[in-house]
């Protein structure tokens, strides 16, 4: 982050507890204006109860949180002014249409946006004046992004924005946040989605039973591990451990069905000695694929444990 850029939030030793449990231990990150932050990490870890004491809804036990340079604990209707929010919990009445649940937000706010110009950019028109309960998934993560930004806010916090979305309904969604950064405007969201925050965020903070263990860009987070590259090979006829343990530069080697995974330090010196063995065996390659460390090889790095898949809900 650079240090020439506002803060737009701030967070400093963050504390939650709900009973003997400590939802969130001493947070601290900050993101830059016209930033998109991601908080990545597996159910439980205290993403929403981080966004929830960021927003007001929930108060800290210790720490301090501004919001556009506004003390969002001793000022909290100050600083709500300034936050649009996209929750997990959002819903709306079964027959309300979309312009009517944009009027009503609308009408709690003295210079709200325009209805037309957020029905419009966020691709709604075909639906705006038909019930809720018609709407897609996809509609309605539109709608209620849309009334995220009712009020014109500087900062937008997004919980699992895309969880449940068919892959087209995710790409578009995709391309609007993206579209709200080109606007100058701050994103702070929470995932669970590996690709979402590697393809999305400018930079992410990986929470794991609710302490930030590491912040930087997903480029930087990858490069900065020790998970070696990884070459995924496919032959006519099998090669043996033996073998394939042999090859210059491989460190270690998996079998898969079809194949070997081979952990190298030196992908093309590997390639090269793989060649060289294929051709002295007259056994054809059929596949052959280098894979690159991912988030998730960074993540069991530094937690020392498997990433959890995506659950349906999130903590």
């Amino acid at each position: 982050m650079s240090a020439l850029l506002p803060i737009a939030v701030g967070v400093r030793d963050l504390t939650k507890r709900y009973d003997q449990v400590e939802a969130i231990r001493g947070v601290t990150f900050a993101v830059a204006a016209g930033e998109i932050f991601g908080l990545l990490g597996p159910n439980g870890s205290g993403k929403t109860t981080t966004l929830e004491c960021i927003l007001g809804l929930r108060r800290p036990d210790a720490g301090a949180i501004t919001l556009d340079g506004v003390d969002a604990i001793a000022q909290p209707e100050r600083a709500r002014r300034r936050v649009g929010a996209q929750l997990q919990a959002a819903a709306l009445q079964d027959k309300i249409t979309p312009r009517q649940a944009l009027k009503l937000f609308a009408a709690f706010y003295r210079a709200p946006a325009g209805i037309d110009e957020l029905i419009g950019r966020f691709a709604l028109a075909a639906k705006a004046d038909a019930p809720f309960d018609s709407l897609s998934s996809g509609q309605r993560q539109r709608l209620f992004l849309a009334l995220a930004f009712v009020n014109r806010p500087q900062v937008l916090v997004l919980d699992e924005p895309t969880a449940g979305l068919d892959p087209q309904a995710r790409r578009k969604l995709h391309q609007i946040i993206a579209g709200v950064r080109a606007a100058g405007q701050t994103v702070l969201l929470s995932t669970h989605d590996l690709a979402e925050a590697h393809h999305l965020c400018d930079r992410i903070g990986i929470l794991d039973g609710g302490r930030l263990i590491a912040v930087a860009r997903p480029a930087d987070l990858i490069a900065g591990g020790a998970t070696p590259p990884r070459v995924a090979v496919k032959t006519a006829r099998p090669l043996t451990a033996a073998q394939v343990g042999a090859l210059a530069a491989v460190v270690n080697c998996q079998p898969r069905e079809d194949g070997w995974l081979l952990g190298t330090t030196d992908a093309g010196r590997t390639i090269v000695a793989l060649a060289r063995l294929l051709e002295a065996e007259e056994n054809p390659l059929l596949d052959l694929q280098i894979e690159r460390p991912s988030l998730e090889d960074v993540f069991i790095e530094l937690t020392g444990r498997a990433w959890s898949p995506p659950a349906p809900e999130d903590e």
